[in-house]
């Protein structure tokens, strides 16, 4: 696993994006991006806020990825009203040597990529509801997704595509054109090279996180990363 933060070159250098991982009593692993909306120093310390709010409300009650996003509405309503943010919350599951299940549940958020050993790509589309804090009232939604071997997952945050005056599948597809090139690349190698390619003309925060799953036999690591 790797993850990377390139700040704005644009604005001044906060903003709220994150990525989070961790491992759950259950031996699973969580996967986490969010954006809050706004570029300024407010946006930054609702991010922590919001960061660590998460991390308590998984690790207290390790449920579904929709009831702990619902969780957050809850909390994020009353402590922090006014406030919205776009976030994926994604448990990966299966035993040492695979097959592996990624539950996950998206906010508002643009989808996971799916990156196969041979350079196919897909967008994980299912599983979407509306942003954090916008209402305690809507019901959310998760999706399961079984990982291929030898795959790479990729979570990132809207400064990744997003250009000014471009429609967004532009964006989208250059993003899955890039990732398609980088398919058989070490995570850190994997992002370094996304980041040069992608990152260079973008006006706002990026916020990465690349999860790659081994072709045979067990993990090499029993812990996710401290992020």
């Amino acid at each position: 696993m790797a993850a990377r933060y390139a700040p704005s070159h644009a604005t001044a250098e906060v903003g709220g994006d994150w990525y989070d991982s961790f491992l759950l009593a259950t031996g699973h692993t969580t996967l986490i991006i969010g954006d809050v909306t706004g570029h300024d120093l407010k946006a930054a310390v609702t991010m922590s806020q919001l960061r660590n709010m998460l991390r308590g409300i998984a690790s207290d009650r390790q449920e579904p990825p929709e009831q702990i996003l619902h969780r957050m509405d809850v909390a994020q309503h009353s402590l922090y009203p006014g406030t919205t943010a776009t976030c994926i919350y994604a448990i990966i599951q299966g035993p040492e040597g695979g097959p592996w299940n990624l539950d996950y549940a998206v906010a508002g958020h643009l989808p996971p990529l799916l990156i196969t050993h041979d350079g196919d790509t897909r967008y994980l589309t299912e599983g979407h509801s509306h942003l954090l804090g916008v209402t305690t009232h809507m019901p959310r939604t998760s999706a399961t997704e079984a990982l291929p071997a030898d795959s790479t997952l990729l979570l990132y945050t809207d400064g990744l595509i997003e250009r000014r005056g471009e429609p967004i599948d532009h964006g989208l597809t250059r993003l899955r054109q890039h990732a398609a090139a980088l398919a058989r690349e070490d995570p850190d190698t994997f992002l370094d090279e996304l980041l040069t390619g992608l990152a260079s003309d973008s006006t706002d925060d990026i916020a990465v996180l690349a999860l790659h799953l081994p072709a045979t036999g067990p993990r090499r690591h029993s812990a996710a990363p401290r992020l």
